[in-house]
């Protein structure tokens, strides 16, 4: 991506219960930021205030506003096109937000603004494994199954800025109910939360022995599974074979919407590792168009620290 003579850019990196903010280089270097708790401004003018405040400090710090190029922000129902936060259940602020003009006007610099997942995948195109890449899928395996698609050297926004909703593709007709109101979504099932309960469903249906009977049924989390599972525990096993199992039969069908270069998996259920990504590449190969059979990398995120949703929404700024 083209930069301008201004070596640095903003990021802010809106969460439900964090807000993260600083400035990046170019080469990903993140230079200093600070976060707030997003929950205590129940008013968006005073939020907005409190953030570009500590964030003209930043700038300051580095320079002034002529060493910053722009500010990327990511947020939960973050749309690119018109810079609105637009009805986002878990944030303080109901409706439609202008966030970004908001912050352009208060900070004097060009703002970008979208969802979390888009800024996941641009921010692994800027920084990341896909730096140099023009076609690849972006895969957030955390709570939910967020993702962003790249195609041609650019993100998929579509028509209204919400293209890509991959997580709510139906990948069991008429399986698990999906906070999106549908059935059988890829995030019932290949999210943290579809790990804790594909293992609540084998404890009631199996009867063999296995660690995870030692846990309250409704207090089985994810990491629970991976514990057990790297223990030894077959029933554990079974859990991440059976996901890795539907992950790849729909990684297969996304193969086939933009024939990437690569599929990049990001989020806190990447760190199963081979319990996760064995069975998930093996059906992949058996489920792929044989068109695209060996083509596409199946590849983890390098922007895995603490770092990594900064990052993410700084790479915007450089479009800003």
């Amino acid at each position: 991506m083209e930069r301008s003579a201004a070596p640095y850019v903003a990021g802010i990196d809106i969460g439900g219960t964090n807000t993260v903010f600083g400035i990046v280089s170019e080469n990903g270097d993140v230079l200093c930021q600070d976060s707030v708790k997003t929950q205590t401004y129940g008013d968006i003018k005073d939020y907005v205030d409190t953030v570009a405040g500590r964030l003209e400090f930043m700038i300051e710090t580095v320079g002034g506003k002529e060493k910053v190029r722009g500010m990327g922000i990511c947020a939960p129902l973050g749309n690119y096109y018109s810079g609105n936060i637009e009805n986002a259940a878990n944030l303080p602020w109901k409706g439609i937000i202008p966030l970004a003009s908001l912050f352009e006007k208060t900070l004097g610099i060009p703002v970008k603004l979208t969802n979390d997942a888009d800024a996941a995948a641009m921010g692994e195109m800027i920084y990341g494994v896909a730096h140099g890449m023009k076609d690849f899928i972006m895969l957030t395996l955390g709570t939910g199954v967020g993702s962003g698609i790249v195609a041609n050297g650019q993100l998929i926004y579509g028509s209204d800025g919400f293209a890509g909703e991959l997580g709510h593709v139906i990948v069991r007709r008429d399986g698990r109910p999906c906070g999106c109101g549908r059935k059988g979504c890829l995030e019932t099932y290949c999210s943290a939360l579809g790990v804790a309960n594909t293992a609540r469903e084998f404890l009631k249906e199996r009867s063999e022995k296995s660690l995870l009977r030692t846990i309250a049924l409704d207090s089985i989390t994810s990491k629970d599974v991976f514990d057990a599972a790297k223990s030894g525990d077959e029933l554990a096993k079974a859990v991440f074979d059976f996901t890795g199992n539907i992950l790849g039969e729909a990684v297969a069908d996304f193969i086939a919407f933009t024939s990437p270069e690569a599929v990049i998996f990001f989020g806190g259920l990447v760190n199963a590792g081979d319990l996760l990504f064995k069975p998930m590449r093996e059906s992949v190969d058996k489920n792929v168009l044989y068109t695209y059979k060996g083509k596409t990398k199946l590849l983890v995120s390098s922007l895995r620290g603490a770092d990594a949703a900064l990052l993410g929404a700084s790479a915007l700024g450089w479009e800003a």
